[in-house]
Parts: structure tokens; sequence; C-alpha cells
């Protein structure tokens, strides 16, 4: 097999089973790969370290499938390991009240790079390395084997492809191309998802959880949904009594969406406003002339995609929730996330907690929230563990 040697001292990562071997680290290759082909790992003195998948375009030059040495990466290797991702979603499988979910979630789930999202009887991939896109014909033949859907979808759009050389792909894999809209069910709540236009796979499913919380929490409100997207927190806000709804969202195609996603929840008309706008702008519209709420969801894009930016992402996120923490009545509560892997929680906290200082507001954290459970964290890649949410009451 052709093999990957490292320089002396850089396999302290693969020894705690971290999967991803950058190019820095690497002394040399023997023989020559493909991209997306096997390769074996070997520390600077021979010792086998991983086996991964080759991706010379990329920083990350390898990825590791595994660290057994015993283990071959064939068809019966992907089967096995995607027979334990299906068991680790047994209770959702077994939920008919909730009907999207993710199934596969890359390195946490020893998948490098491929994503797939369940949305009724359809499936969508994102196969978002150069290992995945290799074994894409096996990994699409191995999903229709286990679990049969009307159709498998593939959204290989994201810009990270570009970083393994790859091109972005959209279209059918397998069975039935998806309808224009797909209805989940999330409990009580119903959703549309647009799987072949929407943000990453058509919908945020790593906030369900989430949802339920400020549902939980918005009974008598007047509520603030910032970068509504498809008004996923407004409704669920609205299901759970709000008195009044804002969705605040720039694009005019995505309110439409979450027009017809309060249709369909039998949400009244009158007790949702949209607001079509940039968020920076109009909390400070609201700020100016006197706005108040009583709940207040700031779930933004991710603000940091490279340490390069860090600060001033950095400076996003303090910006609107000093702005939120302004328009908050006494005793309101802010629900607040950042989903950019490079802030960690720490950091977050500490602007969260800056943006209250400067507001002038006293504010203490009632609960931490995260990404629901089927977006699994692997503790042996701490980078699985990338949304981050406070519930912050503010005085």
């Amino acid at each position: 097999m052709i093999k990957i040697v490292l320089k002396p001292g850089r396999e302290k990562s693969l020894l705690r089973h971290h999967p991803w071997i950058f190019s820095g680290a690497v002394q040399r290759l023997e023989g020559s790969a493909a991209p997306g082909e096997t390769v074996e790992v070997c520390a600077s003195g021979g010792a086998f370290l991983a086996r991964g998948a080759y991706s010379p375009s990329s920083q990350i030059v390898v990825r590791a499938w595994s660290f057994n040495p015993d283990e071959v990466i064939s068809v019966d290797f992907f089967r096995k390991r995607l027979e334990q991702a299906l068991a680790k979603r047994d209770i959702l499988r077994r939920d008919d009240e909730i009907t999207a979910y993710r199934l596969v979630n890359a390195e946490a789930d020893g998948f490098p790079g491929w994503v797939v999202d369940r949305y009724a009887d359809f499936l969508v991939c994102q196969f978002l390395s150069a290992g995945a896109e290799y074994w894409k014909p096996t990994l699409v033949a191995l999903l229709d084997e286990h679990l049969a859907p009307e159709g498998i979808y593939e959204r290989s759009d994201a810009a990270v492809r570009t970083k393994e050389g790859l091109a972005a792909v959209q279209g059918p894999l397998s069975g039935s191309a998806p309808p224009e809209l797909i209805a989940i069910r999330e409990g009580e709540a119903r959703f549309w998802v647009d799987v072949r236009k929407g943000h990453k796979t058509g919908f945020y499913l790593d906030q369900r959880c989430n949802r339920q919380a400020v549902a939980k929490a918005a009974r008598g409100a007047e509520v603030l949904n910032c970068f509504a997207y498809t008004g996923g927190f407004g409704i669920e806000a609205l299901l759970g009594g709000a008195a009044q709804v804002t969705q605040l969202e720039i694009s005019a195609d995505m309110l439409a969406l979450g027009r017809l996603n309060a249709e369909l929840n039998g949400c009244r008309a009158e007790n949702v406003a949209e607001v079509k706008g940039d968020v920076f702008e109009i909390l400070r519209q609201y700020r100016d002339c006197g706005r108040f709420f009583d709940l207040i969801v700031l779930d933004p894009p991710k603000f940091v995609e490279a340490k390069t930016n860090l600060t001033r992402g950095a400076r996003g996120y303090k910006d609107i929730n000093l702005l939120a923490c302004k328009l908050l009545r006494p005793g309101g509560r802010l629900f607040t996330f950042s989903c950019s892997g490079l802030v960690p929680a720490e950091l977050f906290q500490k602007i969260v907690a800056d943006a209250a200082l400067d507001a002038g507001r006293d504010v203490q954290i009632v609960e931490y929230l995260s990404q629901s459970a089927d977006h699994t964290v692997a503790l042996n890649f701490p980078e699985s563990l990338y949304l981050k949410g406070l519930v912050c009451r503010v005085w």
C-alpha cells in the first residue's frame, strides 16, 4: 500500500485518534496515489498510525478512516460504519413525530467529509472530501441497501469542496428527484423544506432541540427572531403561545417560505410580522425608536470562516448581542448562538458578557445550549462540537 511517512514528532494527534493529517506534518509520500485513494500513514520510524483518504489539493492531506491496523478499507468496512451511525439514531428513527434529522455526521461518525440528512422519505448527502467523493458510489449504494429511501439527492455545493480540488455538484443520485418542497415534522411543528436551494442540506436540523426550548419560553411573549431563515424559531414560539413574533430576515425568498410554514402550522397572520432587511441595521432602528421585546433569538450565519477573520467575526457577534440586550424588556430572555467552530465556547461567552456590559444591562446565563444529539460529537474530534448557545435573562 502507498505510504505517507510523517516528520519526527508529528504523530501525536494521530495517537489521540484525531483524523486529520496536515501537509506540513508529512515527510514523504512513498508511491503515487490518486485523490481519495486509501493510503497508510506511518510515523517517521515506520510504525503504523492510520489508513485514510489521500487529498493532494488540500492542506488536510489525509483524513483517517481507521486507526486499526487490521481493518481493510472496503465495502464491508463502510457497511459496518454506516450500521453503527444508524444505530446511534435508533430512537429518532423510531419516532414518528420527528421526520428530519442527521443520519451521518462526517468525522464524528467516522466518515470524514460525508454528511447524510433525512427529510421524510428522502435523503440529502454532502460529499465534502476527496475520500468521500472517491467512495461515493459505494456509500450511495449502502444507503439504498439499508434505508431504501424514495430518493437520494446530492448537495455537494459547499465552498469547502474547492479546497479538496473538487467542483460543486448538485442533483439526484438515486431513486426519484425530490419535490420542490418536502414537508417535515418536529413534534407539533411542521415545516416545508427546499432541499435543492435551501441553506446547507435545506434546514438547520442542528437547532431542533433549541427551537423546542424557545417554544417553552415564549408563552405570552413578544418575540423577535433574527436571521429567521424560514421561520423555525418563530414558528415554535407561536406554537408555544407567543403573543407576537417578528421574523427578521434579509432574503425575500426565505421570508416567503417562512410564511408558508406559518400557514402550515395554523398560525394566525395577525400574530406574525415579517421584516426584510439587514439584522444589524434593523436592530439599530429598533434601538433608536424605542422598540422592545420579551424574547429575542440571535441565530446568525457563521461569522468566522477562517482564523484570519476571528477579530472581525467576534466584533459582529458583540454588536448584535449588544443591540439585543438593549432591546429586551427587564426580565426578557435572549437566545443567542454561534455556529462558528473557530469561536470557542469560552470566547463566545466572553463576547456576550462584554456586550452586556457595554449595553449597561445585568445579564445572567439561564442555560447552555448546543447542537441536537443526532449531530454527534466525537471526543477525539473536538471540532465536531461547533454550535454554542446561551439562554440569558436580561435585567
